[in-house]
């Protein structure tokens, strides 16, 4: 009797210790954008990686109709995970754009705490319109896919196109119908882009199967206008599309993103986070690679995206530790770090 006893007290110990185990995983619902889009396909890879390291978290991944819904998400406590980019943590500080209005609802701040990669947008036409379009301008009052509303890619052309002047008409389309729509005339050009000058979008290779686009390239004189409105440019390479882009380079805008969590996830697990994502980035890279520029100088790219919103949201203290760790820290940026 007593041993009986004994051994049912034992099993409804571990029982309790492993429900208390069990208690203390912190889940993190992670919002990204939509499935076929480039953060979608990078948040699944990251959060496997995660997942088996991290033992006392779970990321689940939340597609959503873009990354703007990530981030009120978060700032109203539906997500605990965002994937937020330099040019909507801007819109967010000056209350305006896509976030016009939005202060009131806000219930925490959202934080920047894991840049991942640059996003670099830019035109494709259809191939036969190559004589039609020389330049970007040339597209003004044609039906031009700039992206999903909510997309901050979109959000980025249009404010590229706004510099130039060019005052398109915006067709919104399905992703899955954005190369027919192209080859039978119904849009005369769409947004393309990379993801870490590396990769491109799933709905972008799936457009290329059903039309031959060519990369439209912004002229000197625009290129000009684009960099004094205090755009960063790039030229990418086309094999990164995998086919024939009927233009030797590809001229793109460059973006910072990332994914970010906030004060929820404290300051050392935060440092460990990454230290764990600069461990495993070979993997990374291998399924996924957007993460290539992380591959190259983890911290240097922490750097540079820091730069990019340091003025618009708070840094996260353990971002701020890895930095300091890592040399590449700016001491202005103390009164930067976000508090509870």
């Amino acid at each position: 009797m007593l041993k009986r006893t004994l051994t049912l007290l034992i099993a409804a110990l571990m029982a309790a210790a492993g429900a208390s185990a069990w208690s203390q995983v912190k889940e993190i619902p992670w919002g990204t954008s939509a499935v076929g889009s480039s953060g979608h396909k990078a948040l699944v890879v990251l959060a496997e990686v995660l997942n088996r390291e991290m033992k006392n978290y779970r990321v689940t991944v939340q597609p959503t109709p873009g990354a703007i819904v990530t981030v009120k998400g978060y700032a109203t406590g539906q997500f605990e995970g965002y994937y937020g980019a330099d040019i909507a943590f801007y819109e967010l500080a000056n209350d305006i754009s896509r976030f016009k209005g939005f202060k009131a609802s806000i219930k925490r701040q959202p934080v920047q705490s894991f840049w991942t990669f640059t996003l670099e947008v830019g035109t494709a036409i259809h191939s036969r319109d190559r004589g039609k379009f020389k330049k970007w301008s040339d597209l003004s009052g044609k039906p031009v896919f700039t992206g999903p509303l909510p997309w901050d890619v979109r959000a980025h052309l249009e404010r590229a196109y706004g510099a130039l002047g060019l005052k398109h008409q915006y067709r919104q389309v399905d992703l899955s119908t954005a190369g027919s729509l192209l080859q039978s005339g119904g849009i005369e050009g769409f947004i393309i882009y990379t993801s870490g000058e590396a990769t491109t979008a799933p709905w972008i290779t799936e457009a290329s199967l059903a039309t031959d686009w060519a990369a439209l390239n912004p002229s000197a004189d625009e290129l000009a206008k684009l960099k004094n409105a205090g755009f960063a440019v790039t030229a990418v390479k086309p094999d990164v599309f995998k086919k024939d882009v009927h233009n030797p380079n590809v001229i793109l805008l460059p973006f910072y993103y990332g994914f970010h969590v906030g004060l929820e996830v404290p300051e050392n697990d935060m440092y460990r986070m990454l230290t764990v994502i600069e461990k495993n980035v070979a993997e990374l890279v291998k399924a996924d690679p957007s993460f290539a520029q992380i591959a190259r100088n983890m911290p240097e790219f922490q750097r540079r995206g820091v730069m990019s919103s340091v003025d618009f949201v708070p840094i996260h203290p353990g971002l701020a530790k890895y930095m300091r760790e890592k040399g590449v820290w700016d001491a202005k940026w103390d009164a930067r770090i976000a508090m509870k």
